[in-house]
């Protein structure tokens, strides 16, 4: 396949200081909420958004994204002492760029095809024309010699045409999901041309060791670039791969633990649940790579098997409303109401209910609150890049205990290993996972919970980004 050549300006007059630093996300970190009447900007849920924002507040940044209304952007502004430039989509963007080929071809092909990826030409035009808008507004923002940092899957072309537009300054990407192996990735008819986008940048990222030796290998044998799995030569640069697993601000969520107003809220928690039952906690995107379902069926395989019972233990699963537009999420859904519904109908009783469902997102505060209440965390995707999920419950566990039932097939799994890994696909062992962390020992637990904490505290979330930044200034 021809690569797909980016125009360059004509005019190379120097662009007035900006930003020396200039993130580019698929969203902004803040988003309109009405509040008595007014609209506002709140700060935006989500891994990206948790991860970066404590780093940005304490440097010159701009934030370019889209601020989640079709139609023309908003005028740039600053909030919480972010600048934030917002760049439009239109309704049919929407539809081709966004909810097609970001998440009908690539999310699906990045997440081992858990569903089938649907590859669409006319999807494509729109992907390069958004790719270009982001990349042209970064262009306009960032200070002679600065830093672009582009973020995940949406934004691959970026690099190279941020490279065109801006040879003076330097280029990073992250990649929030995984990177696929080459039997998957060399099913997509562009995958020429992502390649070369993503070869526009000096350093690229990615959550796990295997994720960067995927990309090295495909660019060596797509793109024409040359080298090793640590290094590339393309173009006549060199490029740089690398493994940054993201990570969270653990001093923030340890503070938010130690609340006054989180405590009553996590003692209101376990009064309401029983204070004599185990609780049991999925948080989680409604996203059919969250593995929600399966869960789902190993809690009722115990309670058919009569291994616990119902005033042994009770499960609250939060499942945050995600691109509800796409057709599979509504299915998606359904198949778990129908599922949750099902369950509590056949072990319910009057003032017990076997399972808690809430669909919709939840404050901080609130989410830390049901960490300290649970005693056990099941994070069981069938494929994830990283889970800062599995990272909060570990940092909100001052006190050392409680379980983590965690997928052998998440980034944090490398960082995690003292948690109880699973194979989701493998209901059974997962059933048997979540009884023996159900009957674990208060010693093993804090054994545990200890090594879990050591870890992540080894590699937060300044740790993550200052060290991406440093390679990218090297």
């Amino acid at each position: 396949m021809v690569p797909i050549k980016w125009d360059p300006p004509t005019d190379r007059e120097p662009v007035p200081k900006k930003s020396q630093i200039v993130i580019v996300a698929n969203r902004l970190p803040f988003h309109r909420v009405r509040r008595g009447g007014t609209s506002e900007w709140a700060t935006s849920p989500g891994g990206l958004v948790s991860a970066l924002t404590p780093v940005l507040k304490n440097r010159t940044s701009c934030w370019i994204g889209w601020a989640g209304a079709a139609g023309a952007a908003p005028d740039p502004f600053e909030h919480e002492g972010i600048h934030n430039h917002p760049v439009r989509l239109s309704r049919d963007e929407l539809e081709t760029f966004y909810e097609g080929f970001c998440n009908r071809t690539l999310w699906p092909l990045y997440h081992d095809a858990v569903r089938t990826p649907e590859y669409r030409r006319r999807w494509w035009r729109p992907y390069v024309e958004v790719n270009r808008r982001f990349a042209e507004a970064a262009a306009g923002q960032v200070a002679r010699g600065g830093t672009v940092w582009i973020h995940d899957y949406h934004l691959q072309l970026v690099p190279a045409i941020i490279r065109e537009l801006r040879p003076d300054v330097r280029v990073g990407f992250f990649l929030h999901i995984p990177f696929p192996p080459q039997e998957l990735f060399s099913q997509l008819p562009w995958r020429q041309p992502i390649l070369a986008g993503l070869l526009g940048a000096d350093v690229v990222g990615f959550q796990t060791r295997g994720g960067a030796q995927n990309f090295s290998r495909l660019c060596r044998r797509y793109a024409g670039a040359e080298g090793t799995r640590d290094e590339l030569s393309f173009d006549g640069r060199t490029i740089h791969p690398g493994a940054y697993p993201v990570s969270i601000d653990v001093d923030r969520f340890e503070a938010l633990a130690a609340s006054e107003a989180v405590q009553r809220r996590t003692a209101e928690f376990r009064q309401r649940l029983g204070t004599d039952r185990k609780i049991i906690l999925g948080v989680d995107r409604m996203d059919y790579t969250k593995g929600i379902d399966i869960r789902l069926h190993a809690y009722r395989g115990l309670l058919r098997s009569e291994r616990i019972t119902l005033d042994e233990c009770v499960f609250v699963q939060v499942a945050v409303p995600s691109r509800e537009r796409v057709e599979q999420y509504g299915e998606l859904r359904s198949h778990v109401e129908r599922l949750v519904g099902e369950i509590n109908g056949e072990f319910g009783e009057l003032g017990r209910t076997p399972i808690h469902y809430l669909h919709r997102s939840l404050p901080v505060e609130e989410l830390v609150a049901l960490y300290l209440a649970a005693d056990v965390m099941l994070v069981t995707p069938l494929r994830d890049g990283m889970n800062l999920v599995a990272k909060e419950y570990v940092a909100a566990r001052t006190d050392n205990t409680g379980v983590l039932v965690l997928s052998e097939f998440t980034g944090s799994a490398q960082e995690l290993q003292s948690a109880l890994l699973v194979n989701p696909h493998d209901i059974d062992g997962l059933e048997a996972a979540l009884y023996t962390a159900l009957h674990m020992p208060p010693r093993e637990q804090q054994d545990r919970m200890k090594t879990l904490r050591r870890a992540l505290r080894r590699n937060d979330v300044f740790h993550w980004a200052n060290r991406f930044l440093d390679t990218l200034a090297a």
